[in-house]
């Protein structure tokens, strides 16, 4: 569970690096089979975490061109 709080505590440009970092492992086969378990389920912790992050920015940009838009209107 300690891992969960620290991939939380992530930037969306930490986490994609070490997906990247993960990918390049497996890429290279560098990584030992005993610990790809343990890799892919970090890297689908990660990328829950950049799509949610991404999903948080969609919404954010989508209610601040909104607000743009209805601003002048409102008055």
């Amino acid at each position: 569970m300690g891992e969960t709080l620290e991939t939380e505590d992530l930037s969306f440009s930490q986490a994609l690096e070490q997906l990247e970092e993960i990918l390049h492992r497996i890429e290279g086969e560098e990584i030992d089979i005993d610990q790809l378990a343990a890799e892919l389920r970090r890297g689908a912790t990660l990328l829950d975490l950049c799509r949610s992050k991404i999903r948080k920015a969609e919404v954010e940009v989508t209610q601040i061109v909104q607000s743009l838009e209805e601003g002048p209107e409102a008055d």
